[in-house]
């Protein structure tokens, strides 16, 4: 029997995440049950106290048991937590120490959505693979620079250390656990059972770009709001540094530091947010939503449409606008 610990921690948490996470989890229990199969999970809700108030004191969860008492688990859960990181990382010290003692030990651990910001204050995931919530990327990077972070994946997996893209991404996760500790068909059974669409893989259809703005480049500043403003003309890199006076290897370091994107990257950011926009509320066709933002090669438009949503014009269109009959 596998043995589970879905942290509490002494923050707001997500009560969907941990409550999700062992009904599911439970579920499969109930599953092997009804087949005559002893349970494979041992779930335990885990804290450093007994009562966790939350939300304003609107909910309380009591952990079954405190991080001292389990001296060996098999999976630690860690659920999003909301707040000033900082302080949050400060008030748990105690519960990333016995993370990372458990990791030693051979244990697995997984974050849900926000959650990697938790995991990542343990430095387990110095240099390692993750993913979080694609609003808290800009964030996640400036205080866990040496991580490496993959905004646009659902799901990610390196040395026993997962992680789950934003807000109900967490849902494919727990499935993708499931599938690795009891197999293929109980994870459909579930995904069946729980509605949830099995095998997703990218939350870049779900991804709203807004340029970094949180630092104190003016330049850059002035960069981004030429390059916002311009959607319709093509920008070359030059130019823009050019009218800033700025010469264009400057420009390009500087502005990646700032915004995390390259010039070009940030460019074509802002023209397929447009385009996106145009395609989930207006009835203009793709070539028309197209040359709206100064793209005149429609192969190479569609290629890098579908490299920044993961989807092709047409699809991402049918998805999202309600208006197509």
């Amino acid at each position: 029997m596998k043995h589970i610990s879905i942290l509490v921690p002494e923050s707001d948490s997500s009560i969907v995440n941990i409550d999700g996470t062992y009904q599911i989890l439970s579920k499969v229990n109930e599953h092997l049950a009804k087949s005559g199969k002893p349970p494979l999970f041992d779930i335990h809700l885990v804290g450093l106290q007994k009562d966790v108030t939350m939300k304003k004191g609107l909910f309380k969860i009591c952990p079954d048991v405190l991080t001292q008492e389990v001296s060996r688990t098999d999976l630690i859960i860690i659920p999003a937590v909301y707040g000033d990181f900082n302080k949050i990382l400060a008030a748990n010290q105690d519960m990333l120490s016995w993370i990372v003692k458990q990791y030693k030990k051979g244990a697995s651990v997984a974050s849900l959505c926000i959650g990697t910001f938790f995991l990542a204050g343990t430095g387990l995931l110095n240099g390692r693979n993750c993913t979080t919530h694609w609003e808290s990327a800009n964030e996640f990077r400036k205080m866990f620079p040496t991580a490496n972070l993959l905004d646009n994946k659902i799901i990610t997996h390196e040395n026993n250390i997962y992680t789950s893209g934003g807000a109900y991404s967490w849902l494919n996760l727990i499935l993708y656990l499931i599938e690795k500790y009891a197999g293929r068909d109980m994870a459909i059974l579930c995904s069946k059972g729980f509605e949830i669409d099995i095998d997703r893989d990218s939350q870049s259809p779900f991804i709203i770009f807004s340029g970094q703005r949180k630092h104190e480049d003016k330049d850059i500043i002035k960069a981004q709001d030429f390059i916002e403003n311009n959607i319709h003309y093509k920008i070359p890199v030059n130019e823009l540094a050019v009218m800033l006076s700025i010469g264009r290897r400057n420009l390009e370091r500087r502005f990646k530091k700032a915004t995390g994107n390259t010039v070009l990257e940030y460019i074509q950011r802002v023209k397929i947010e447009a385009v996106k926009k145009s395609l989930e509320s207006s009835r203009l066709n793709v070539n028309e939503a197209m040359n709206k933002v100064g793209y005149t090669d429609s192969k190479a438009f569609r290629i890098i449409f579908k490299k920044v949503t993961g989807l092709a014009p047409l699809q991402y269109r049918s998805k999202y606008n309600c208006e197509i009959e």
